[in-house]
């Protein structure tokens, strides 16, 4: 494993050094840079790979979570599954790293006064007005819904192929996050046209 850190940061050494990156320190957007975040979760991965031999992953943390709830409710038949029977739900790491992720995007809000005290988002009321909370939370739901399904019929979600595959160069992941960054840009265009 320390061969293939040592070889994401050699590969990755000339861009690093290119005088088109910028320099994190003068950024002007949110208060927390996105490069610098996104180049300190690729440290965690390789920190992860290294202390753990793991891959950063999300979508397994909600399905472990579901196996726990099952097994508190429903014992016999979470316990009849063939996933379950593989993948025996247990309080792991990765359950911490989920609930590490909300916790770190509460603090990044509130240490970057991203906090706005509003229940919809300007963008939400133009289109549907200030009395539709149910409505946001039923889609928001409905999409979380769709987004765990999705990460669990491919295989893995954006932690699990876009940093932890790519990074290892994984082929599949590689294809994975395309078709996110393509579905992603091509919703945006659409809600954003509408």
């Amino acid at each position: 494993m320390p061969k293939l850190i040592l070889i994401a940061l050699i590969a990755g050494l000339p861009n690093l050094l290119s005088a088109g990156v910028p320099d994190a320190r003068d950024y002007s957007g949110p208060a927390w840079s996105p490069y610098l975040v996104g180049a300190l979760i690729g440290v965690l991965a390789w920190f992860t790979f290294a202390i753990s031999d793991k891959p950063i992953g999300a979508s397994s943390a909600y399905a472990s979570a579901a196996g726990l709830l099952g097994k508190l409710f429903a014992r016999k038949h979470t316990e009849s599954l063939n996933y379950y029977k593989d993948n025996p739900p247990k309080l792991d790491w990765e359950l911490l790293f989920v609930g590490s992720a909300i916790l770190g995007a509460f603090i990044a809000a509130l240490t970057g006064g991203e906090i706005t005290n509003r229940t919809l988002p300007p963008f939400w009321e133009e289109r549907f007005g200030t009395g539709s909370v149910a409505l946001r939370v039923g889609i928001g739901f409905l999409g979380g819904v769709l987004m765990a399904l999705g990460a669990r019929i491919a295989g893995g979600c954006t932690s699990g192929h876009g940093i932890s595959g790519t990074l290892q160069l994984n082929v599949a992941s590689w294809i994975a996050v395309i078709c996110i960054f393509a579905g992603g840009a091509l919703l945006a265009n659409l809600i954003y046209r509408l």
